[in-house]
């Protein structure tokens, strides 16, 4: 399984997680985590984002079906925006997440160099049932597409959490 890479900056550590809109599975997986960083007592240390690789939703709120599961599963969904990943990330943040194969290679070819694998990766290599596989975008689906995305991102954010707090040395 995978390790967190060490901080950038001492004492902090900055994730985003990216989908092709950011409106389902990024925000799902921002949301989660954030509430698992919270719990885990980290949030003056960490900080958790997400964005899209296109910005065509830029500013609008989670998609309503991914919105309601996550809200009756007890997490805050209404303060997310989307918006679009930026070149400057790459450099910026300590992990850079990506939720299938298109995402990494549109996120890495944003770099205009080489692209430090252990920072830039897919969300699923934090996984412990499936590293590295994809998590299926399930915008076109039905509810039980976001409810199989919803079950990917806590237990991957239950292990992104353990491994973040080992890379801070707490």
């Amino acid at each position: 399984m995978a390790s967190a890479p060490p901080p950038r900056t001492p004492g902090r550590y900055r994730i985003t997680v990216v989908c092709l809109g950011n409106i389902c599975r990024s925000p799902m997986a921002d949301v989660v985590l954030s509430a698992r960083v919270v719990a885990a007592g980290l949030d003056d240390a960490v900080e958790v984002v997400s964005a899209g690789t296109g910005g065509w939703h830029a500013g609008d709120p989670m998609d309503s079906r991914a919105a309601a599961l996550l809200t009756s599963e007890g997490y805050d969904a209404s303060r997310h925006r989307a918006q679009q990943v930026q070149p400057s990330w790459l450099d910026d943040f300590d992990l850079v997440l990506t939720m299938d194969r298109d995402n990494l290679r549109d996120v890495r070819g944003l770099a205009a160099g080489p692209v430090d694998g252990t920072r830039v990766r897919p969300f699923r290599d934090f996984d412990p049932e499936e590293p590295g596989g994809e998590v299926p975008d399930p915008y076109y689906g039905g509810t039980s597409g976001f409810r199989d995305v919803l079950t990917m991102v806590e237990r991957t954010a239950d292990v992104l959490v353990a491994e973040v707090t080992v890379a801070l040395g707490h």
